[in-house]
């Protein structure tokens, strides 16, 4: 086999041609037409790597359906985080993912108890008030003139 040539090029418009098909100098072309796919590997692959794998961080996407938030603290409540979770042998991470889980649950049951006093608050006011029922067919007669 022969050794590609180490030597300079002699001009300028073929170190172009080089540059720009991307290829390095002596590298070997690839053949055009005797290329035969393996399509037990092509199916392999794709089974490995699924186009719509919603389980992707690549690129910032989201895993799953979860959302990724950045949270910022000061150093004395971090340092403070990275205690507590020391303490309970769990990273602060999931510590402070599990402290706002917690949190949005009370939250949801405060707003839940909040509007059902609210509907009652309104039933009570309702019994609280002069309501007075008429019969449908009261105000048919014609009014009688005083005199």
């Amino acid at each position: 086999m022969p050794l590609p040539s180490l030597g300079r090029l002699s001009s300028r418009t073929n170190l172009k041609a080089v540059a720009s098909s991307g290829r390095h100098r002596g590298a070997a072309k690839p053949a055009g037409d005797g290329v035969v796919e393996d399509t037990e590997l092509t199916s392999y692959l794709a089974a490995l790597a699924p186009e719509n794998d919603l389980e992707s961080t690549g690129s910032g996407k989201r895993f799953g359906e979860a959302q990724v938030y950045q949270l910022r603290m000061s150093l004395v409540a971090s340092q403070q985080l990275k205690d507590i979770a020391a303490d309970r042998q769990i990273s602060p991470q999931a510590l402070a993912q599990e402290w706002i889980l917690e949190r949005l649950n009370w939250e949801g049951q405060a707003s839940s108890a909040q509007d059902q006093r609210q509907q009652a608050g309104a039933a009570e006011l309702s019994d609280l008030t002069d309501e007075f029922h008429f019969a449908a067919d009261a105000f048919d007669a014609p009014a009688v003139a005083r005199r």
